[in-house]
Protein backbone atom coordinates (compact mmCIF):
# COMPACT_ATOMS: atom_id res chain seq x y z
CA UNK A 1 0.00 0.00 0.00
CA UNK A 2 1.58 3.38 -1.11
CA UNK A 3 1.76 6.00 1.81
CA UNK A 4 -0.19 9.13 0.87
CA UNK A 5 2.08 12.56 1.34
CA UNK A 6 0.36 15.15 3.79
CA UNK A 7 -1.33 17.93 1.68
CA UNK A 8 -1.01 21.61 3.58
CA UNK A 9 -4.36 21.27 5.11
CA UNK A 10 -4.12 17.61 6.78
CA UNK A 11 -3.47 17.48 10.27
CA UNK A 12 -2.81 15.47 12.87
CA UNK A 13 -4.01 14.61 16.38
CA UNK A 14 -1.94 15.25 19.27
CA UNK A 15 -2.50 14.17 23.03
CA UNK A 16 -1.39 17.23 25.22
CA UNK A 17 -0.09 17.25 28.88
CA UNK A 18 1.87 19.52 30.64
CA UNK A 19 5.02 18.71 32.41
CA UNK A 20 7.10 21.47 34.61
CA UNK A 21 4.84 23.90 32.95
CA UNK A 22 5.04 23.60 29.51
CA UNK A 23 2.91 22.00 27.58
CA UNK A 24 3.85 18.84 25.72
CA UNK A 25 2.32 16.89 22.69
CA UNK A 26 2.36 12.93 21.36
CA UNK A 27 0.81 11.65 18.59
CA UNK A 28 -2.65 10.05 19.48
CA UNK A 29 -1.68 7.26 17.32
CA UNK A 30 0.49 6.25 20.24
CA UNK A 31 -1.19 6.42 23.06
CA UNK A 32 -2.76 3.15 24.54
CA UNK A 33 -4.24 4.44 27.86
CA UNK A 34 -4.04 6.85 30.69
CA UNK A 35 -3.94 5.95 33.89
CA UNK A 36 -4.02 7.61 37.23
CA UNK A 37 -0.99 7.41 39.32
CA UNK A 38 -0.17 4.80 41.55
CA UNK A 39 2.74 3.12 42.95
CA UNK A 40 4.64 1.64 40.95
CA UNK A 41 6.80 -2.20 41.73
CA UNK A 42 10.39 -0.96 41.25
CA UNK A 43 13.18 -2.15 40.28
CA UNK A 44 16.81 -2.08 41.53
CA UNK A 45 19.87 -0.72 39.63
CA UNK A 46 17.53 0.85 37.64
CA UNK A 47 18.54 4.82 35.99
CA UNK A 48 16.51 7.67 38.10
CA UNK A 49 13.71 8.00 35.86
CA UNK A 50 12.87 4.56 35.83
CA UNK A 51 9.72 4.50 38.53
CA UNK A 52 9.57 0.68 38.02
CA UNK A 53 7.14 -1.25 36.58
CA UNK A 54 3.09 -1.87 36.24
CA UNK A 55 1.56 -4.97 35.44
CA UNK A 56 -0.94 -3.52 33.02
CA UNK A 57 -4.01 -6.66 32.01
CA UNK A 58 -0.92 -9.14 32.00
CA UNK A 59 2.03 -6.81 30.70
CA UNK A 60 4.80 -5.82 32.21
CA UNK A 61 4.93 -1.75 31.53
CA UNK A 62 7.94 0.05 32.14
CA UNK A 63 7.10 3.50 34.00
CA UNK A 64 9.48 6.55 33.57
CA UNK A 65 9.22 9.91 35.26
CA UNK A 66 9.31 12.17 32.11
CA UNK A 67 10.34 14.90 34.58
CA UNK A 68 13.46 13.57 35.62
CA UNK A 69 13.75 12.20 32.04
CA UNK A 70 14.43 15.57 30.79
CA UNK A 71 16.21 16.93 34.16
CA UNK A 72 13.31 19.39 34.89
CA UNK A 73 13.34 19.77 38.76
CA UNK A 74 11.11 16.76 40.83
CA UNK A 75 7.60 17.62 41.80
CA UNK A 76 5.34 15.58 44.06
CA UNK A 77 2.38 13.88 42.67
CA UNK A 78 -0.77 14.97 42.54
CA UNK A 79 -4.37 13.92 42.15
CA UNK A 80 -3.64 15.29 38.41
CA UNK A 81 -0.66 13.36 37.99
CA UNK A 82 -1.31 10.90 35.19
CA UNK A 83 0.31 7.72 33.30
CA UNK A 84 0.23 8.09 29.80
CA UNK A 85 0.78 4.75 28.22
CA UNK A 86 2.60 4.72 24.98
CA UNK A 87 3.31 2.19 21.78
CA UNK A 88 7.16 2.81 21.30
CA UNK A 89 8.96 0.96 18.47
CA UNK A 90 13.06 -0.57 18.48
CA UNK A 91 14.39 -1.88 16.10
CA UNK A 92 12.95 -5.48 17.36
CA UNK A 93 9.59 -4.97 18.46
CA UNK A 94 6.84 -2.76 19.78
CA UNK A 95 6.68 -2.28 23.83
CA UNK A 96 4.59 -0.44 25.93
CA UNK A 97 6.09 2.21 27.95
CA UNK A 98 4.16 4.66 30.93
CA UNK A 99 5.48 8.29 30.99
CA UNK A 100 4.42 9.83 34.27
CA UNK A 101 3.36 13.83 33.88
CA UNK A 102 2.32 16.13 35.55
CA UNK A 103 -1.40 16.28 34.00
CA UNK A 104 -3.05 15.86 30.52
CA UNK A 105 -4.55 18.62 29.18
CA UNK A 106 -5.92 17.83 25.53
CA UNK A 107 -6.86 16.74 22.73
CA UNK A 108 -5.05 18.81 19.46
CA UNK A 109 -5.90 19.07 15.48
CA UNK A 110 -2.35 21.01 14.55
CA UNK A 111 -1.95 21.15 10.99
CA UNK A 112 0.39 19.80 8.96
CA UNK A 113 1.61 23.01 7.85
CA UNK A 114 1.56 24.76 11.68
CA UNK A 115 4.28 21.89 12.66
CA UNK A 116 8.02 23.42 12.83
CA UNK A 117 11.11 21.33 13.19
CA UNK A 118 12.52 20.87 16.35
CA UNK A 119 15.33 24.21 16.83
CA UNK A 120 19.03 23.66 16.49
CA UNK A 121 20.81 24.18 19.87
CA UNK A 122 24.32 23.38 19.08
CA UNK A 123 25.73 20.37 20.40
CA UNK A 124 25.35 21.26 24.02
CA UNK A 125 21.45 21.04 24.58
CA UNK A 126 19.61 17.64 23.32
CA UNK A 127 16.58 17.95 20.71
CA UNK A 128 16.46 14.66 20.00
CA UNK A 129 13.56 13.69 22.13
CA UNK A 130 11.43 16.53 19.90
CA UNK A 131 9.84 15.50 16.58
CA UNK A 132 8.91 19.70 15.96
CA UNK A 133 7.05 22.71 17.61
CA UNK A 134 3.59 24.13 17.33
CA UNK A 135 2.01 27.50 18.10
CA UNK A 136 -1.93 26.91 18.67
CA UNK A 137 -3.97 30.30 19.82
CA UNK A 138 -0.25 31.85 22.20
CA UNK A 139 0.62 28.56 23.37
CA UNK A 140 3.74 26.79 22.57
CA UNK A 141 3.53 22.92 22.36
CA UNK A 142 6.71 20.44 22.12
CA UNK A 143 6.06 17.73 19.54
CA UNK A 144 7.85 14.76 20.93
CA UNK A 145 9.18 11.79 19.07
CA UNK A 146 7.92 8.82 21.41
CA UNK A 147 10.51 6.35 19.87
CA UNK A 148 13.69 8.62 20.31
CA UNK A 149 12.67 9.41 24.28
CA UNK A 150 15.25 6.28 25.17
CA UNK A 151 18.13 5.85 23.38
CA UNK A 152 18.84 2.18 22.02
CA UNK A 153 20.60 1.27 24.72
CA UNK A 154 17.94 1.82 27.36
CA UNK A 155 15.29 0.35 24.77
CA UNK A 156 17.62 -2.75 24.53
CA UNK A 157 17.43 -3.01 28.63
CA UNK A 158 13.73 -2.64 28.49
CA UNK A 159 12.74 -5.21 25.82
CA UNK A 160 14.53 -7.40 28.24
CA UNK A 161 11.87 -6.60 31.30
Amino acid sequence: MQQLEPTADSSNQYLSFNLGGEEYGVDILRVHEIREWKQVRTLPDTPVYMKGVLDLRGTIVPIIDLRSRFRLTSAEYTPTTVIIVLAVMTAKKQLMVGVVVDGVSDVLDIPTSGIRGAPELGNCISTRYMSGMATLDERMVILLDVDRMLSPDELCVLEAI
